[in-house]
């Protein structure tokens, strides 16, 4: 079990992964594993992607050519969020079923908006 990782707000250096965004990550993974990629399943704090953005996400994966797989709890050692003055820049290493750890990377923006937490998922890529 990993050690307990704070929210920071860190304008000058790269944070790991807060521990309590972890699971919403794991469960935006999880729909996208499951063909939902419009995110239309109930994740508190995450919005909807547009019919747009979900094709292209789909395709961005499909053209990788191997099969997304759950977060296993490796990827928080490589992954890593940036404070960007009023929302924070996360980039999540994907892993797939052929390859483990692969090139791919989730990119979402996360704001504070009356003490919640709104997680807008900005695409799924090799960065």
């Amino acid at each position: 079990m990993s050690k307990e990782v704070a929210i920071s707000k860190d304008e000058v250096n790269q944070s790991p992964i807060p521990s309590a965004w972890r699971n919403t990550f794991s469960a935006i993974i999880e729909a996208f594993v499951n063909g939902d990629f419009r995110l239309e399943r109930d994740i508190v704090g995450v919005q909807s992607v547009t019919e747009v953005d979900a094709k292209r996400i789909e395709q961005n994966i499909a053209s990788y050519g191997a099969t997304l797989t759950t977060l296993p709890e490796d990827t928080w050692n490589t992954s890593a969020c940036q404070w960007m003055r009023g929302y924070w820049d996360v980039l999540i290493d994907l892993f797939t079923i052929e390859e483990g750890a692969s090139d791919l990377a989730l990119s979402v923006r996360v704001s504070e908006v009356g003490g919640q937490y709104i997680f807008e998922v900005q695409s799924v890529s090799v960065p």
